[in-house]
């Protein structure tokens, strides 16, 4: 597992801890903007890589492994009531795991793209949405998938989908430089564990079942109106699929599927924000 990236002085336990996850497929490089402004407001924030990503792992790999590897990482650093998680695609849903296998982990968790799996239930097979998720079904052809993802412009053309407009040059070159063919099983293996059993981590059971439950901390939601992965045509009323109190969802005009990147700073007043309104 490779270092994680980190802002502010991480050693600092005066300051309140914000672990930022990311998703797929992308690396702790799209927390650069989020994360200085956090450090900026007084909080400790590491971003670590999801198991799988830049080297082997070697074993099983699901949702339950990235909430399991979330908390470690939590208490790794000390977290205490005012840490906040903050997790974008399967870091978002890493996070619904990681909150509720575990409450008191985490103060507040935000997430950003992904929303709680049971708001998802009615719109997921929709031809729309069945037509978004076309890399979900191709994933799980064994031995095919591996050499496509890699091939030259698939995550280009997967990006272009999700976040139209945005230049992710930069987050592609550093993607290809982690994600290789030595390790792309082990990146795309939760997509396989969602369906299939035996590709599932039977020692992280307990959190992937976690994962479909709703989070029971304060959470703020945030979901682009542009998400080509996920399209907000097909959410609810998310209210209540968050039921803790101070909890909030919000779908943003002009931004798409990775919307931390493509505008920072709305992102980052959003989530610094909330955080002050539920500050306690």
């Amino acid at each position: 597992m490779s270092t994680p990236i980190t802002f502010g002085d991480i050693e600092d336990r005066d300051r309140p801890l914000a672990v930022l996850v990311h998703g797929f497929p992308d690396t702790p490089f799209t927390w650069r903007h989020l994360g200085p402004a956090l450090a900026d407001q007084g909080y400790r924030v590491v971003a670590p890589w999801l198991p799988g990503y830049v080297t082997p792992v070697g074993r099983p790999i699901s949702v339950g492994t990235y909430a399991r590897h979330v908390l470690d990482v939590a208490a790794r650093h000390g977290a205490d009531d005012r840490a906040v998680l903050i997790g974008h695609d399967w870091g978002a849903q890493a996070g619904y795991g990681a909150v509720a296998t575990r409450p008191a982990a985490f103060g507040r968790f935000v997430a950003l793209a992904v929303p709680p799996m049971a708001a998802m239930a009615a719109g997921l097979f929709t031809y729309p949405q069945l037509k978004r998720s076309f890399y979900v079904w191709f994933i799980q052809q064994l031995g095919l998938a591996e050499s496509a993802l890699l091939a030259p412009g698939f995550w280009e053309s997967l990006w272009a989908d999700w976040s139209p407009g945005y230049d992710a040059g930069a987050d592609l070159a550093e993607l290809r430089r982690h994600v290789t063919a030595d390790n792309i099983a082990d990146v795309i293996a939760p997509y396989r564990a969602s369906f299939n059993p035996d590709f599932a981590d039977p020692d992280a059971a307990a959190e992937a079942e976690a994962a479909l439950q709703p989070p029971p901390v304060p959470t703020l939601y945030l979901h682009g109106r542009a998400d080509g992965a996920i399209g907000a045509d097909i959410l609810p009323d998310l209210t209540p699929f968050l039921p803790a109190a101070g909890s909030r969802a919000e779908i943003l005009d002009g931004v798409g599927h990775f919307l931390h990147l493509e505008q920072p700073d709305l992102i980052a007043a959003r989530i610094l924000g909330w955080l002050a309104e539920t500050a306690s």
